[in-house]
């Protein structure tokens, strides 16, 4: 094989120069390749082997005999060609339109739109509840082909009025992501939620089925009595007892049978100050317990008082109310509403925050969705792993949607 030209990032044994050429050795064929992060490799001819993102990929006489190895590099077949998926974060970019979007005599909520404006739209869900959107976000998708739509949901974020807890459930939130597609004059689109941005993008999807062409999930979220009691009750406590106990420890001995319930009380006092020290030691301990290796860029979070006081506020209120589902398995028993969208899910080995038993019962009701496992990754969307796993799966939907 031959090979000339490469795009930096994409084969880095070779020299790097502009733009690329495959040539197998017994065809004198090409492709060139048209954009950067994207390789595309001619199977006429026979193949040896080549180095595509740090890892060698064999390639043989025919295409079926590769797949395995061009799997391992994130290798797509698009029939008569394979292509190597991009896995790294796409440029920062600003938005082009944004807005309040009044969703109720209550709330409105901030929305905003960036990369192509006539691109396919995809809406990204933030989690929480209550976590709201920021900048980075952006760059899971590839701006030249996506149209991305951000917006912070009720009480969250720039969303007006900050922290409020009045007229603000998951079926409040599933009615505003309708409302704002219909906004936006969108048809349908691709969901990408995290945390509890899968679990709004499930009960969203679960709703509007017909609205939704796609879907990309991270650090499944399902809302169920044991996952709350696993994180919230002293499960995770095992792992982390370090980051435990100052949360544990704003608790007097005799409330501690529920925890959530013993800040629901403080998160919802009279005096301000009260909620603001509960707010601070319930978003320490989730920011703390968010990484498989600690982010003190993250842990300082817990630290801001306006974040905090909506993350925790709307948080707890949620899991005080069992996140408004009528069962505790409701989205698990719905799966046959969304059988048919083509979905990514991608989870952390070593989440803590949402254990991958959640993931897992999620795969085996659903085993039509593509299961991405990171081995070494916790919960958050900003590990290297599950970075690269969710660019890749923007990706590898960009490619069929096109």
């Amino acid at each position: 094989m031959k090979i000339v030209n490469i795009y930096p990032g994409v084969v880095d044994t070779l020299p790097v120069t502009y733009p690329i050429n495959i040539i197998p050795s017994s065809s004198s064929s090409s492709l060139n390749l048209p954009k950067p992060n994207s390789i595309f490799i001619s199977i006429a001819g026979r193949r040896k082997s080549v180095r595509v993102c740090g890892r060698r990929v064999e390639f043989a006489s025919d295409l079926r005999s590769s797949a395995a190895a061009a799997a391992a590099a994130g290798v797509m077949d698009l029939g008569d060609k394979e292509v190597v998926v991009n896995r790294d974060l796409h440029p920062e970019i600003e938005p082009y339109s944004s807005g309040l979007l009044k969703v109720s005599d209550v709330h409105s909520i901030y929305w905003e739109q960036s990369g192509n404006p006539t691109g396919y739209p995809v809406v990204f869900l933030h989690g929480g509840p209550g976590g709201g959107t920021s900048p980075g976000n952006r760059r899971f998708f590839n701006p030249e082909f996506y149209r991305i739509i951000l917006f912070d949901q009720r009480g969250a974020g720039k969303s007006i009025p900050h922290a409020c807890l009045e007229e603000n459930t998951t079926w409040d939130l599933v009615d505003d992501i309708e409302k704002l597609r219909e906004h936006l004059g969108i048809p349908e689109w691709q969901v990408f939620g995290g945390s509890w941005g899968s679990t709004l993008a499930l009960a969203y999807s679960q709703s509007y089925p017909d609205k939704v062409s796609s879907m990309v999930l991270r650090g499944i979220f399902l809302l169920r009595k044991k996952e709350l009691d696993w994180f919230y009750e002293g499960g995770a406590a095992a792992i982390f007892p370090d980051a435990w106990e100052p949360f544990r420890d704003l608790i007097p001995e005799n409330e501690r049978s529920s925890f959530i319930s013993a800040y629901n009380k403080r998160l919802n006092s009279k005096d301000l100050e009260t909620q603001y020290t509960a707010a601070r030691a319930w978003t320490k301990w989730e920011m703390m317990t968010a990484h498989l290796l600690p982010n003190e860029e993250n842990i300082k979070r817990g630290d801001d008082d306006k974040f905090s006081l909506a993350f925790a506020r709307i948080e707890n209120h949620f899991f005080v109310n069992k996140g408004f589902f009528p069962s505790d398995s409701y989205l698990l028993d719905n799966i046959e509403k969304i059988r048919h969208i083509k979905t990514t899910i991608v989870q952390g080995r070593y989440d803590v925050c949402c254990p991958m038993m959640s993931a897992w019962d999620l795969h085996k009701a659903w085993p039509e969705a593509e299961f991405k496992v990171v081995q070494d990754a916790g919960h958050s969307a900003n590990e290297p792993g599950i970075t690269a796993e969710l660019v890749a799966a923007t990706e590898k939907l960009k490619n069929i949607l096109k």
